[in-house]
């Protein structure tokens, strides 16, 4: 039978819930078990997928095109599992699909309520990941933190899932803050029972507390802690702050985190086999050399805008053997005039996705000093359009050339929407989602990364690369080295007389993994640390 383990928080947002529940993934997988994870947001929108990314951080796609909230990528990347559309579930999906069925009249006339029908929805999903992938043990998150009002419905399903799977295959770890007071010299306790408190006032009594601290515990205080909040003293576990996300599943199986949680739900199963993950950490550690890429965004006040960028370049350093230190560029503050101040020192640029014209212009300028200037340049989804408009402008002199998104009457309209997007009118959800095949082109910066003549990757654009002038730019010297199987889509751009001058309509960055780093970006980071000894030298 499925095991159903839920991670719930309290006092405070932003204790890693999302690191506690990946890592306690890649633990159980270590040990055998096929394990899958879910994260349930409160937040009314159906999707992320329309929110800001200043608001939200990025938008994770799944391979079956679900727009997802960015612990998603958290859990694929620990894990190693390709998650999917039951893999993340909102209060506005909860409510949409329980309306859609009760206008298709599927409740026989009863009156539509929060209890049994809104849970009832939540329950079909939690069962749901575990069926779609037949899971051995489910992993769930609960958005917020204990107490918010819009949490509730969230927290009533999952009581409701322990009490008709038993409590043998049900188990609840709450994430809490024990804050240390300076001026007594000595950490809280009471934030955790209050926490605690709060959630068994929703009929939940957590089997393990998880601890969020920045120095160590003493057995004294987990000993109040245990006693208080009604668990077994080896419950109480330890969670410090670790200086790299990926030492976090380490940290905690010091704790024994793993061998509890298979005790509690009655699981016999081997010890962890963390040989593949330690060997990961040692790469971390020897690390020796330093690259410096500018990524130049038009989000860049927040970083989690683009989390799964930055956390691939990083896995590539991993693997190249070189620490990768990330400059965050306002496209906005790149001009002619400003290009060699902000870029100068850059080893390598890199140009993210992105939507709307804001910050266009100084994109187009970053990517034409790298051409200039022989940095390696690696383009994703816009940063591949950029790529194509810059080339445009700045090889064939069509100083008009532009995407139609930000300028819908250019003689030049290289980048233009999607064939199958010219009727779309809803926003949500409608765009050219999750993977599609791409045949490379031999003879490649792509076909040499990947060893492959065909690959999968994901998606999340409506634009396109215009075939209208595909011949005309590359006779020009920008190469086309992937396609769609038919040869109709143009998926990447390369200009073959640069060091590495490479732009993909496709978003590499969702399946890199810290112990698989992606080879695009593993050849990009490879490039900038070629680009930096020579400059040593």
């Amino acid at each position: 039978m499925t095991k159903y383990i839920f991670v719930t928080g309290g006092v405070v947002s932003g204790l890693g819930k999302g690191i506690t529940a990946a890592s306690l993934g890649r633990l159980l997988k270590s040990r055998g078990l096929k394990v899958a994870a879910q994260k349930l947001d409160p937040y009314i929108n159906v999707d992320p997928g329309t929110m800001s990314p200043f608001q939200h951080g990025e938008v994770f796609v799944t391979e079956d095109g679900a727009e997802t909230d960015l612990d998603l990528g958290h859990y694929e990347r620990f894990i190693d599992e390709d998650l999917n559309q039951f893999s993340n579930l909102t209060t506005g999906k909860v409510y949409w699909n329980v309306l859609g069925k009760e206008r298709a009249g599927e409740y026989l006339g009863e009156t539509v309520q929060v209890i049994p029908h809104i849970t009832g929805e939540i329950k079909s999903f939690i069962y749901g990941v575990g069926q779609k992938t037949g899971a051995d043990v489910v992993i769930t998150e609960i958005g917020g933190t204990t107490g918010d009002i819009e949490s509730q419905p969230f927290l009533e399903a999952i009581r409701q899932v322990a009490a008709e799977v038993g409590r043998r295959n049900c188990l609840f770890l709450h994430v809490t803050l024990v804050p240390f007071i300076s001026g007594s010299d000595e950490p809280k306790s009471k934030p955790t029972q209050h926490s605690v408190k709060e959630l068994r006032g929703m009929g939940i009594q957590p089997d393990l507390i998880i601890c969020r601290v920045d120095r160590p515990l003493d057995e004294d205080i987990k000993a109040k802690i245990s006693l208080f909040c009604n668990v077994a003293p080896d419950c109480v576990i330890e969670n410090r702050t670790v200086p790299e996300l990926y030492r976090a599943p380490l940290m905690l199986e010091r704790s024994h985190l793993s061998d509890i949680v298979c005790r509690e739900l009655g699981l016999t199963v081997p010890a962890p086999d963390l040989g593949e993950w330690t060997e990961m950490l040692a790469r971390m550690d020897a690390r020796d050399g330093r690259v410096k890429i500018a990524l130049v965004g038009k989000y860049v006040k927040l970083h989690d805008a683009y989390l799964s960028v930055a956390e691939a370049l990083h896995h590539a350093g991993y693997e190249v053997g070189c620490f990768v230190d990330i400059d965050w560029v306002d496209s906005e503050a790149i001009t002619d005039d400003t290009a060699g101040q902000l870029l100068a020192g850059a080893d390598g640029i890199i140009l993210p996705g992105g939507f709307g014209s804001r910050g266009i212009e100084g994109m187009l300028c970053a990517a034409n000093y790298a051409r200039k200037h022989g940095i390696p340049y690696f383009g994703i989804c816009l940063g591949m359009q950029i790529a194509v408009m810059s080339y445009a402008r700045s090889v064939l002199g069509w100083q008009d050339a532009h995407s139609t998104e930000f300028d819908p009457d250019t003689a030049h309209p290289v980048i233009a929407l999607m064939n199958e997007q010219q009727e779309v009118t809803q926003k949500g959800g409608t765009m050219r989602l999750g993977a599609y095949p791409c045949r490379v082109l031999p003879d490649s910066i792509l076909s040499h990364a990947y060893a492959a003549e065909e690959i999968q990757e994901r998606h999340r654009h409506r634009y396109e690369f215009n075939s209208t002038f595909r011949d005309t730019l590359e006779q020009a010297g920008l190469r086309v080295t992937g396609v769609s199987p038919s040869g109709k889509l143009v998926e990447a751009v390369e200009i073959p007389d640069h060091p590495f001058y490479v732009g993909v309509q496709f978003h590499p960055e969702f399946k890199s993994r810290p112990n698989h780093a992606h080879p695009l970006f593993r050849a990009f980071i490879a490039a900038a640390e070629r680009r930096n000894q020579n400059h040593a030298d």
